[in-house]
């Protein structure tokens, strides 16, 4: 039999993979899984992925995509002469009021990591980058803190499904900046 070339095969199991855990959380991914969600062979994700670990990795890298290309959709970092709270917290405003199922299934992954240590460094690789980013406009201390504060409004927002508050967000935020 015929091996059947299939490029996409990967990322249809990391979709697939993304989607299980969006609609039974991380309890519910196995392999077996996200092979009928895929619509794949078993082998196949085990080939692509050999733990179910290098599977959450690849798919907290993927969805760690969604704040970026709110990021980088709004540009505002780009002027040296930004309101760094007011864009952060329109960032936060973005990404919150956007696909909700995608925010959350984002914040399920990056928490699993409190259990799962293969995701830390994935965790902590979003967390270095934005911070990373906003210390072109503040010191590193004060932007490790900027992180701190948008994921701590963010898992409020979240957990007690009160609706975001962008001027609130935005105060808080502009206290930190100084």
């Amino acid at each position: 039999m015929a091996r059947r070339h299939d490029p996409e095969r990967r990322q249809r199991i990391i979709d697939a993979a993304i989607r299980v855990v969006g609609a039974h959380g991380i309890a519910g991914l196995s392999h077996r899984t996200v092979a009928a969600e895929a619509d794949v062979p078993l082998g196949s994700t085990t080939y692509h992925f050999k733990t179910l670990d290098d599977l959450l990795v690849a798919a907290l890298r993927q969805a760690n995509e969604g704040f970026a290309k709110v990021i980088a959709s709004r540009g505002g970092l780009e002027d040296p002469d930004t309101d760094l709270a007011a864009e952060l917290a329109g960032w936060m405003g973005e990404w919150l009021t956007g696909d909700r199922t995608g925010v959350e299934l984002e914040y399920e992954l990056y928490l699993a990591a409190l259990r799962r240590p293969a995701l830390r460094p994935v965790a902590a690789e979003w967390a270095d980058a934005l911070a990373d980013l906003l210390t072109r406009h503040t010191d590193p201390v004060t932007a490790r803190a900027l992180v701190a504060l948008m994921d701590g409004i963010c898992l409020q927002v979240l957990l007690t499904e009160t609706p975001y508050d962008e001027g609130y967000a935005r105060e808080v935020l502009g206290r930190v900046v100084g």
